[in-house]
This record gives structure tokens, C-alpha cells and sequence, in this order.
């Protein structure tokens, strides 16, 4: 799995990472969030969920110490990342700057 994440986050358009776990209570508040982001990007982001129950590689190499835990990436770095529930509109103000860099 961590060879095919590789090859996601290696995108010269940003990658959105949804680190959660199906036990924990707060990652449930997160989907409908990630989805107000994508309406307004669309093509321009890609938002993909990673399971750290079913990916303890990924979580180890990326240092995910809490879950909900969000991540962006753009050309395999990570750009920015921040545990716990946050708004849609901070989430789209990160992800605009990357794709304006």
C-alpha cells in the first residue's frame, strides 16, 4: 500500500489526505467537510482516506500521532498538516494557496 500512496501523492496537483480511523468519533465529522472542499475544486485537488488501522506503514512514515489528521501534499511533499476537526473554508485556504504556488 505505501508504494501506491507513493504514487498518489507524487501528483503535481495536490493531494488531500484524510488520515481516520472507522472507531473514532470526531473522523466522522470530516467527510462532509472534505466534500464542501472538492465541490469547489474539483479537478484541481485530489482527496483521498487512509484507514491508520489498515495502514500502520504510512502512519509510522508520516509521524500520524492522532486521528482525524489531515494532510496535503503536492509533488510528494508534504505541504501542510493538522490533527483534528477543522473548517472547510481553513481547509480551502491552505489548498488555494498550493495551487497557486
Amino acid at each position: 500500500m505505501i508504494g501506491k500512496f507513493k504514487n498518489i501523492i507524487n501528483s503535481s496537483r495536490p493531494v488531500l489526505v484524510d488520515f481516520y480511523a472507522e472507531w473514532c468519533v470526531p473522523c466522522k465529522q470530516v467527510p462532509p467537510i472534505l466534500k464542501e472542499v472538492k465541490e469547489e475544486f474539483r479537478e484541481q485537488l485530489r482527496i483521498i482516506k487512509v484507514d491508520v488501522d489498515r495502514n500502520p506503514n504510512i502512519v509510522t512514515k508520516y509521524q500520524i500521532r492522532s486521528v482525524p489528521t489531515i494532510m496535503l501534499f503536492k509533488n510528494g511533499e508534504a505541504k501542510w498538516s493538522g490533527a483534528g476537526v477543522h473548517s472547510a473554508n481553513e481547509i480551502k485556504l491552505i489548498v488555494q494557496q498550493e495551487i497557486e504556488n
